[in-house]
């Protein structure tokens, strides 16, 4: 297909398109002759993942750029390339809030203990957790252990689906792809879902 047909297929004006491929995150097409450059189905599916994490995922063309990368490169291993995403992912997540402090780490490795989370000191997310912490305690309403706690239960569980999708597909590519795309959408869903049970649980118990 022509860029024109590729655009119209994916929903993503021609110009943007170029820009994409300019910016590396969208392989060139091929060229066959004069100034025709085709497009296939891959190129459609490639505009799809990078509609979604700019769109919903809200990443930056520099985030998107990492995890494209990691995804093209057929070496990687799938626990590396699922290590690779989350610290690429999260290089946009929580901006605007400072490092956090030493007390708020140490309260996220506390519940880290509790839920029985070994060697996991060095991922992104307990920076993340503990600049949301600082965050809470900012904003005048610190946070109980019991708070955090519950969210770490409910963390797992969703961590326990994610993963559990990705253990249904053979293909290692496809695999991998789920583990960006889920990283990325999953928070987006999480956030949904989470406020649609804040109302509903507001309604039941008839806060006011």
């Amino acid at each position: 297909m022509v860029i024109t047909e590729l655009a119209e297929l994916s929903g993503i004006p021609a110009p943007t398109i170029k820009y994409y491929v300019r910016e590396g995150l969208l392989p060139a097409g091929e060229r066959v002759g004069g100034n025709r450059t085709e497009y296939d189905e891959s190129h459609a599916h490639r505009l799809k993942l990078i509609r979604a994490m700019l769109e919903v995922g809200k990443l930056s063309i520099g985030a998107i750029s990492g995890v494209l990368a990691v995804l093209d490169d057929p070496d990687t291993t799938i626990v590396d390339t699922f290590d690779i995403a989350q610290r690429a992912l999260s290089r946009d997540t929580v901006s605007g809030i400072s490092r956090g402090s030493d007390a708020a780490l140490e309260r996220v490795d506390g519940v880290l203990d509790r839920a029985g989370w070994t060697d996991c000191a060095d991922n992104p997310g307990r920076e993340i957790a503990a600049r949301v912490v600082d965050a809470f305690d900012r904003a005048g309403h610190p946070l109980p252990d019991s708070y955090l706690d519950a969210y770490a239960a409910s963390a797992q569980r969703m961590a326990e689906a994610d993963l559990g999708a990705i253990a249904e597909l053979a293909d290692p590519t496809d695999m991998a792809e789920l583990m960006v795309v889920g990283t990325v959408l999953g928070d987006t869903l999480s956030a949904g879902l989470r406020r649609i049970a804040q109302a509903y649980i507001t309604t039941e118990r008839r806060i006011s």
